[in-house]
């Protein structure tokens, strides 16, 4: 199976959600996923994590932000903050949550073979 790299461009918690959702899927077929989040996008992972529409998708049975991204570290999806977006975002890498690594667009695009789907979110 082909590897799938997204790159999450914006600070949308619904385009990150939508991310989350793919590399889980993903995963849970038994391949290979990561997300990158570029520049205002790391301002997503600030703690408390939740999303606008938080409260409509547990009513709808479907977990929260927090919790997809939890689940996508689990089952080894590696997410990767941009270092320019910590700058941008004021975070800290000890203010990520746990598994989140830090990286830059030169070596997320390294890992990225021409045999990888890249996907823009």
């Amino acid at each position: 199976m082909r590897a799938l790299r997204i790159v999450v461009m914006t600070a949308d918690a619904e385009r990150l959600r939508g991310a989350l959702v793919m590399a889980t899927a993903q995963a849970a077929l038994g391949g290979e996923a990561s997300l990158f989040l570029q520049l205002d996008a790391v301002a997503l992972l600030a703690t408390p994590l939740a999303a606008p529409e938080d409260a409509a998708h547990q009513a709808a049975g479907l977990p929260t932000l927090a919790q997809l991204l939890a689940e996508a570290l689990d089952m080894g999806v590696a997410l990767i903050a941009c270092q320019s977006g910590l700058a941008l975002s004021g975070l800290s890498a000890d203010a990520l949550p746990a598994g989140v690594e830090i990286g830059g667009p030169l070596s997320f695009l390294q890992q990225t073979n021409d045999v990888a789907r890249l996907l823009i979110a």
